[in-house]
């Protein structure tokens, strides 16, 4: 099994959902009391939402990298930004390491085609949903034609999760409004719904909705473990620790 290098804490809320999944599965999988390999770098998240209220994406791509090549050296086999709105910056995180970095836009899009789906509305941070580097990701590289909704249900989608899940508060009325957007997005065509904020399992899931869901924590938790029990031969560097 290989180690997995988690970047968390953005927030940690989500990362939590990380590290239960990805030890879920695991045990899952093998059963008994095996558990996920994993190295983890958790960071002050309030610093980092800083930086993005200021634009300034290069000093933040700066500490993801440096962590990134941290968790190389301490052997990690595969990178994670347990995050959505931070892979903005995977294209600089993956140019900092030699090992991959599992883009989570890129799995979501993977099990939104293989259900069949082409029109997923994106429910995420105002960000993700307003910038290219996420919707343009899955128009060009897998075909789909994602939905965004409309100004209003961004701003309102994008507070909720700055303002009540990265803190850890989960209101009805939060879900509801959730829900409504949704149903708007239907409307307008979409076929599915994309959780493309880490936080947003902690509100909605698919249990609330009549459309496929695709929880983009949960598939990044899964691809991580896919590719952690694949055989391979150990990073170089794990070995270098062990054999100096």
């Amino acid at each position: 099994m290989r180690t997995i290098g988690l970047i968390g804490g953005m927030s940690w809320e989500s990362t939590a959902v990380y590290y239960r999944r990805l030890n879920e599965q695991v045990r899952t999988r093998l059963g008994g009391l095996h558990s996920a390999e994993i190295l983890m770098r958790s960071v002050d998240f309030d610093a980092i939402v800083n930086l993005q209220k200021q634009g300034r994406w290069d000093d933040a791509c700066k500490i993801l990298a440096n962590i990134a090549r941290e968790l190389e050296e301490g052997g990690a086999g595969c990178l994670l930004i347990c995050t959505n709105t931070m892979h903005k910056l995977a294209e600089g995180v993956q140019q900092a390491v030699s090992i991959p970095l599992l883009h989570i836009a890129d799995v979501t899009a993977h099990a939104i085609r293989a259900d069949g789906c082409k029109r997923p509305l994106l429910l995420a941070t105002r960000y993700t949903m307003e910038q290219d580097f996420y919707v343009q990701r899955l128009r060009d590289q897998f075909a789909l034609d994602p939905i965004v909704p409309n100004e209003a249900d961004r701003i309102a989608v994008h507070d909720i999760i700055f303002d009540e899940l990265c803190q850890g508060v989960v209101h009805d009325r939060s879900r509801q409004l959730y829900l409504d957007v949704i149903a708007r997005g239907k409307l307008d065509g979409a076929d599915s719904v994309i959780l493309g904020c880490t936080e947003i399992c902690l509100l909605v899931g698919p249990q609330h909705v009549d459309l496929p869901v695709f929880d983009s924590t949960m598939l990044h938790a899964d691809a991580a473990v896919d590719f952690s029990m694949t055989k391979q031969a150990p990073h170089p560097r794990a070995a270098q620790s062990v054999h100096p």
